[in-house]
């Protein structure tokens, strides 16, 4: 069985909003298996809290695979399994037609030269390289669909009542549709998962300020500082990968 040679430096950390009764947030960081996440409840639904924790747990128990094609493939078949379990896990009554458990995810896998991105749902991938910051993953919400089936600028769409309503996640009682990215590393790149409670309090010049310089446990304060001196009301998770 492979083993990474140079484990990744990697740190990360998590907040309940100021308005929440409890954080529905959740992270992975294993850099010694080379496996990254960030897991977000789906707010104002039922245990919300439950559904990001049972995420992580589970990409957390995932045996090593012997190459990455296998690890990504085992990382998708746990998310398709999550998804079927949490779309079982409350079921369907008269007096709650549409209840449902469920969380987004974002994961980042390393490997030598190697990077995978998959997700489902509106946390995010970042990737800061070359003093320019990339936005790997695509949100699945309405608000991203409206930009592109309708050609809505993004304040255009932001204006919509339910703009930050998900099209993707995991237990959403529709068949899970996964996205990936694969990417080769550079040096120098340093990645961020986050939960929208985070992108949502900075801008892109603070975000990349942020990673521009430091260790990730700097890097991570840094950001939280950032994000603390606004309302920071929803839950907010970053987790910073340095390969």
């Amino acid at each position: 069985m492979n083993q990474l040679r140079d484990p990744c430096r990697s740190a990360g950390r998590t907040e309940r909003g100021r308005t929440r009764a409890r954080n529905e947030d959740a992270f992975l960081d294993c850099p010694q298996h080379g496996c990254w996440a960030v897991a977000d409840g789906m707010g104002g639904h039922r245990a919300g809290d439950v559904a990001s924790q049972w995420v992580i747990s589970s990409l957390a128990a995932l045996p090593r695979q012997s190459n990455f094609d296998q690890r990504l493939k085992a990382v998708r078949h746990c998310l398709r399994i999550l998804d079927s379990r949490l779309g079982r896990a409350l079921p369907l009554n008269a007096s709650a037609p549409y209840a449902i458990m469920g969380s987004t995810v974002v994961a980042l896998l390393l490997e030598g030269n190697r990077a995978a991105c998959i997700w489902a749902g509106d946390s995010r991938c970042y990737l800061w390289r070359g003093q320019r910051l990339y936005q790997l993953s695509r949100d699945h919400s309405l608000q991203q669909q409206l930009m592109d089936t309708q050609r809505l600028t993004r304040q255009q769409a932001q204006s919509h009542p339910a703009a930050r309503s998900l099209t993707r996640a995991l237990g959403g009682r529709q068949p899970l549709m996964l996205e990936v990215l694969e990417l080769c590393t550079r040096p120098g790149d340093v990645f961020l998962l986050c939960s929208d409670g985070l992108y949502q309090g900075l801008g892109l010049d603070a975000l990349g300020r942020a990673l521009s310089r430091g260790a990730p446990g700097q890097v991570v304060d840094r950001l939280f500082t950032e994000v603390l001196r606004g309302p920071a009301a929803d839950d907010l998770t970053a987790v910073v990968v340095q390969p």
